[in-house]
């Protein structure tokens, strides 16, 4: 699942909309809308997350939260380390490599590490 497959699933549990409504509403698929939900669809386009919030009738923080989070949804991310550091490739290939073996807290943990670092490195 996505960070934007599970705010949605949350919001509509929330307001007790079934899947298949919603998927009407939006005038998609239920196995398209499924599928965002599960990371199995790439990142949606502006415009369905555009119709996403004015489904969900959210206005403000929870319309940039939603948009956010649609940024950092894409399930088949890939990485050009060409030009960078060795250590770059490295790190691309272990983490692509291992984290199917990490507890999400440890996701957590290293997603706030590399936050960090590079936050810290900001010119």
């Amino acid at each position: 699942m996505t960070p934007l497959g599970a705010k949605l699933r949350k919001l509509r549990a929330e307001r007790g909309i079934a899947l298949k409504d919603m998927a009407k509403a939006l005038n998609v698929s239920s196995a398209y809308l499924s599928a965002l939900e599960h990371g199995k669809r790439g990142k949606p386009t502006w415009f369905m997350v555009q119709r996403i919030i004015a489904y969900f009738n959210v206005i403000w923080d929870e319309a940039e939260e939603i948009q956010r989070l649609a940024e950092i949804s894409d399930p088949k991310m890939a990485i050009d380390t060409a030009g960078m550091a060795p250590e770059a490739t490295e790190l691309t290939n272990v983490l692509g490599r291992e984290i199917g073996k990490l507890s999400p807290d440890d996701c957590k943990a290293v997603r706030d590490e590399i936050m960090r670092r590079a936050v810290r490195s900001k010119p």
